[in-house]
């Protein structure tokens, strides 16, 4: 895969992505091709609008072994995808996330879980006691199922697809649960809409390594100039639309609306309250 200056011929390089990414200069890569992983994973876009094109079973049977090659955790495996190819049963699911009308043009939908039900089965094939119904055994499996779900993303971009996660599905988990029959120590981690792209999409901009990674030690002394930076940077490429501004009833509509901003408020009201209780009904301690 190659990458071009838009209205130019000449080659792009690995630098000129990381500065597509992050809005920030870099030498880093300056002598490298604009291509393979490195350049797919740089120019990754979440891909709302699909062509009305199937993805047969092949693909996905190729992007998902390649999603489940992914790191696991003391090779438990502790990851299930659920391929959700009943009309009926997508159009029930479809009609919990209203909000996201792309969930139904999508080719594909996946859901990736966490899977702690197989090794408490394997404990009693084995006859063997359990006596690590922990937080921590929770966490492993909800890892894992991130791993598989970002390693099929990955496959899926290489083999020409394009998707777009949706966390969403967690807002309805108790009808999401049984819908999909999930028996206890199994969890929605996300869902995933797959399909053939009729649109780019955009590169979001992200946090620059100034705050997301740390040398040795945590260090978060600089954190405030630095995110008022990329507020700043944010705002310029991304502007958004006074009618875009969450939450407006409560926290008015401002003339400088940043990335910031837009996630305080996300995160002012209560969302999603009922998880921690749905996952200790399905069986986990979280001890």
């Amino acid at each position: 895969m190659g990458f071009f200056s838009k209205g130019l011929l000449m080659p792009r390089s690995i630098a000129d992505l990381i500065q597509d990414r992050f809005g920030l200069p870099t030498v880093a890569g300056h002598s490298m091709p604009a291509e393979g992983t490195i350049a797919q994973q740089l120019a990754h876009r979440s891909i709302r609008r699909f062509k009305d094109k199937p993805v047969g079973d092949e693909l996905i049977e190729i992007a998902l072994s390649a999603a489940l090659s992914a790191p696991s955790k003391s090779d438990l495996q502790q990851a299930s995808v659920i391929d959700v190819t009943d009309p009926s049963l997508r159009e029930e699911i479809n009609a919990l996330v209203p909000a996201m009308p792309w969930m139904a043009q999508a080719s594909r939908f996946l859901v990736f879980c966490g899977d702690n039900h197989r090794m408490r089965r394997i404990a009693e094939m084995r006859g063997k006691p359990y006596p690590n119904d922990t937080l921590d055994m929770f966490m492993n499996a909800a890892v894992d199922a991130g791993l598989t779900l970002q390693s099929f993303i990955t496959a899926a971009q290489a083999l020409g697809l394009g998707c777009c996660p949706v966390s969403l599905i967690r807002n309805q988990i108790d009808e999401l649960s049984r819908l999909l029959q999930l028996p206890t120590e199994v969890f929605p981690v996300a869902g995933l809409c797959v399909g053939f792209p009729a649109e780019s999409g955009h590169i979001s901009m992200r946090l620059p390594l100034s705050i997301t990674v740390h040398k040795n030690r945590y260090d978060a002394s600089a954190f405030a100039i630095n995110l008022e930076a990329y507020d700043t940077r944010r705002s310029i490429k991304e502007p958004t639309a006074d009618a875009k501004q969450k939450y407006a009833a409560q926290w008015g509509v401002i003339p400088r609306y940043t990335w910031s901003e837009d996630k305080a408020r996300q995160y002012s009201v209560p969302e999603r309250h009922r998880f921690g209780a749905f996952v200790r009904a399905q069986g986990f301690a979280l001890k």
